[in-house]
């Protein structure tokens, strides 16, 4: 099985691109959509893979980071949920929101992803709900990591150094951050006061 591929963006198309590695290989890899769109051709990349046998062809799916593989492949154990189900389903979702969705049975959310009727929302609900914790968990730190690194000296920054210097410890803060709706959007003082709103709750 091929874990991961490592080469230059040859071509794109909605549904894949081909990646043509060091050794002149064109490899065809099915990948989500907005994943697609964060590459060019001519561009190097590296992507995590899995292969999917079929009896008439061997696929592969790429993903651009650990936290899409993992959601995929949580998906393909889901009866009745194959690669292409699972790709639409990342095409459509950051892990996060999906898992959030899940861990809440929130069936009218999950119905609104492409190929998902109200019997294969509850029965994702049932199969995962014990499964996406530690995942959940995980996609939200490295989301909110992202998302500081890009802003730095951002907004998310100062409120966690304000917030810091009100005396609350680091390990407290990221996670009263991130149950602030749209955190990412806000400016330093509204985020400041929506975290002191949700200590004050406690």
């Amino acid at each position: 099985m091929i874990g991961s591929l490592k080469g230059t963006v040859a071509s794109l198309t909605p549904e894949c691109c081909l990646l043509e590695t060091a050794g002149g290989v064109g490899y065809r890899v099915f990948m989500p959509a907005a994943q697609l769109q964060k590459l060019a051709i001519g561009q190097e990349t590296r992507v995590l893979t899995y292969t999917a046998v079929r009896e008439d062809a061997i696929l592969l799916y790429g993903f651009l980071n650990q936290q899409d593989y993992d959601l995929f492949t949580l998906l393909l154990g889901v009866s009745g949920v194959g690669p292409k189900g699972a790709i639409g389903i990342l095409s459509s979702v950051k892990p996060g929101d999906f898992y959030l969705a899940v861990q809440s049975r929130d069936i009218k959310a999950l119905t609104k992803l492409p190929g998902i009727g109200k019997k294969t929302a509850e029965r994702l609900i049932l199969e995962l709900k014990d499964k996406v914790g530690t995942l959940e968990g995980r996609a939200a730190d490295e989301e909110f990591a992202s998302l500081v690194a890009q802003q730095r000296g951002g907004a998310v920054e100062q409120a966690m150094e304000a917030l810091a210097a009100l005396g609350y410890a680091g390990s407290e803060i990221q996670p009263v951050l991130r149950r602030i709706p749209d955190y990412g959007r806000l400016g330093r003082d509204e985020l400041i006061r929506k975290a002191l709103q949700i200590f004050a709750q406690r």
